[in-house]
């Protein structure tokens, strides 16, 4: 664009160039016509359309009364008596006396020659600039392709890179000093990326272990005092506690752990899945406790939802989303799992919430108070989400809490 509006630019300053340098030289001639009218009247001291040959047209006009001894070109147009057309001319006017009274002289040169002269300049020029923009935008496009091929080559592996692998990002060499800087670094880059995230890695899967063994040997022990039936009911009391406690930083910790394996990208299994006919598979492992809380369960679709996601995803998903909508459900209420080609939706009757609805999505947010509540559950969901490219959202229309999943 910027080389477009150059070469009008130039076009436009050639083309004026031209031009003035043509009137310049007409009136330059004119001039010389007038000189030469001038001389003649000196000598002769009269005139006649016969007395006098000039190159030009010459009108000679008597003026009565004052008038400005003033000298003028100006543009007109006279008639063609053999065509009837009107051809274009540059005047000279002037004012002089001939014999003793004033007269106004006018000599006019055609433009026509000049004019068709300018066309064709124009017309050539144009041309010109024309295959010199074309010859220009192709020697840039296959110079330029050629300069950035090792970009655009680099930036595609960059893009296709997995930070998940152990297989290093080699980006492409050129010679242009920059472009192998800017390489040098993503690699770099890369390679930190591959060694913190297997730190990390390592790190969650440790902890996992490290912390879920003892935990389990406390519990163990833990049941083994309680089924015992040798210790008193002061000591029963705090050894429940005790099991309690340990059961609750078990769950935490994996909950914990599960969120970062999540952010990290640790399930990389994909399929294309039907997140509507699991969502209504999985009501069917919570049939017990339904029927226990007496929960009436509603399941209405128009359409299936396809996704695709890891399939452990997916079951964390939908088993936290129908968890929660049963946990802060009430005696007697009503679960609704509603679906559409792209939506799926969990419903649950329920007290307003005391928080924040905005905060409910973070981690150990909660609205229960019950200690088997570790308010992680939408955290994990929302995690999820943003992992998989879903969207969630929340509504309350008293006393419908719904939690709905879109692409």
């Amino acid at each position: 664009m910027a080389s477009l509006l150059i070469y009008a630019a130039v076009g436009f300053a050639f083309y004026w160039i031209i031009n003035f340098m043509i009137y310049d030289e007409v009136e330059s001639r004119l001039m010389v016509e007038k000189q030469d009218f001038e001389a003649y009247v000196r000598s002769n001291d009269t005139w006649s359309n016969n007395s006098y040959f000039v190159e030009n047209k010459i009108e000679v006009v008597p003026v009565y009364g004052k008038f400005k001894n003033e000298v003028a070109f100006t543009d007109t147009l006279i008639s063609n008596r053999y065509d009837e057309t009107a051809d274009p001319f540059r005047q000279l006017t002037f004012y002089t006396l001939i014999g003793g009274s004033p007269y106004r002289v006018a000599i006019r040169k055609s433009m026509i020659e000049s004019y068709k002269l300018i066309e064709a300049i124009s017309v050539a020029m144009i041309a010109f600039l024309g295959l010199l923009l074309v010859s220009t935008f192709l020697f840039h496009r296959v110079l330029s392709g050629k300069l950035w091929k090792p970009f655009y080559d680099s930036l595609a592996r960059i893009k296709d890179f997995d930070w998940t692998k152990n297989e290093p990002l080699e980006t492409v060499r050129s010679e242009i000093t920059e472009f192998n800087e800017l390489g040098d670094v993503m690699e770099k880059m890369a390679s930190k990326m591959q060694h913190d995230y297997r730190s990390l890695r390592e790190f969650t899967e440790n902890a996992s272990h490290e912390i879920q063994t003892p935990l389990a040997l406390i519990n163990a022990r833990v049941e083994q005092f309680i089924q015992s039936g040798d210790l008193g009911e002061n000591h029963t009391y705090w050894i429940e506690e005790i099991y309690h406690a340990a059961r609750r930083m078990s769950r935490l910790n994996q909950g914990l752990l599960l969120l970062a394996k999540i952010e990290n990208q640790q399930f990389t299994e994909q399929e294309e899945l039907d997140l509507s006919e699991l969502a209504l598979n999985k009501l069917k492992d919570f049939e017990d406790i339904l029927q226990h809380k007496e929960i009436r369960v509603v399941v209405r679709s128009t359409g299936s939802f396809r996704k695709l996601m890891s399939p452990a995803l997916a079951d964390i998903l939908l088993t936290n989303l129908i968890n929660n909508a049963i946990r802060h459900n009430y005696p007697g209420g009503e679960l609704r799992l509603e679906s559409g080609a792209d939506y799926v939706q969990v419903s649950n009757t329920g007290h307003a919430l005391k928080s924040d609805p905005e905060r409910l999505f973070e981690r150990f947010k909660k609205e229960s108070t019950g200690a088997e509540s570790l308010g992680l559950g939408l955290a994990i969901v929302k995690q999820i989400c943003e992992n998989c490219d879903l969207r969630i959202s929340y509504q309350y229309h008293e006393p419908i809490h719904a939690i709905r999943i879109t692409e």
